[in-house]
């Protein structure tokens, strides 16, 4: 009987075609997140120092509404048609979100001192950093953990919309401890859901699951960031 003494390199061969494709995705996925928080970020600030943005939406009560709408909108988007849509056409409305999400966190360099939001951010980024980490490196498998976050997820929202009415100091500070440790937890699900996802799917490397995972990462990241501010933020 002949043997086929192929089958192990070609094994090997497999293996190695998708470790490469995942390690592909993977950069893919962070340096779109990364290019999306400098975007932000830049953003941001220019907005922060122009008057006349500011008089324009932030005067209006329905301003700061206008662009959380937008940015609803944007991610339903994204999400929804991922699939139906181009990667170019992925790429250019996640960075789109990138931009309105900048404007609408203007308000943080007038609330905050520029050094404490600076060292935050580097916490945030050693933070985010360590779970994202966890999450492609770990062997335990964290779907099971993914459904109680999204769950947490959506009563820190209820929890967050009630406060509005409420004004509770107390419950605030609750909602912003919840809201790191899920943002935490979130980091690595999300992580290892990307990993995954570029495991079972053979056009992995056409740049829409990069934008896709970058999404998510990104958005794990600036709330993570957002909560951490309010523990470690300081006033003006």
């Amino acid at each position: 009987m002949e043997q086929n003494y192929y089958q192990p390199q070609q094994m090997y061969h497999s293996e190695q075609s998708i470790a490469q494709t995942v390690s592909a995705v993977m950069k893919q996925v962070y340096m779109k997140m990364f290019l999306a928080l400098l975007v932000t970020g830049f953003v941001s600030m220019w907005a922060a120092g122009s008057e006349t943005f500011l008089s324009m939406v932030f005067a209006n009560s329905w301003g700061i509404w206008v662009l959380l709408g937008v940015e609803v909108l944007l991610v339903i988007a994204i999400s929804g048609a991922i699939n139906k849509i181009s990667s170019a056409m992925a790429t250019t409305l996640f960075f789109l979100f990138a931009i309105v999400n900048g404007l609408s966190l203007a308000p943080i360099f007038l609330v905050y001192t520029g050094e404490s939001i600076a060292s935050t951010f580097f916490i945030t980024a050693g933070t985010f950093g360590a779970m994202s980490i966890y999450g492609y490196f770990t062997s335990t498998d964290l779907s099971k953990f993914g459904s109680i976050l999204v769950m947490a997820l959506i009563g820190l929202i209820i929890c967050a919309v009630v406060n509005i009415f409420v004004a509770s100091s107390t419950l605030d500070w609750i909602i912003s401890g919840a809201g790191v440790l899920i943002f935490i937890g979130l980091t690595a699900w999300d992580t290892q859901k990307i990993k995954n996802m570029a495991l079972s799917m053979p056009n992995a490397t056409d740049g829409r699951l990069a934008t896709i995972g970058a999404l998510s990462l990104y958005l794990d990241f600036i709330n993570l960031f957002i909560y951490l501010l309010r523990f470690l933020g300081d006033r003006r």
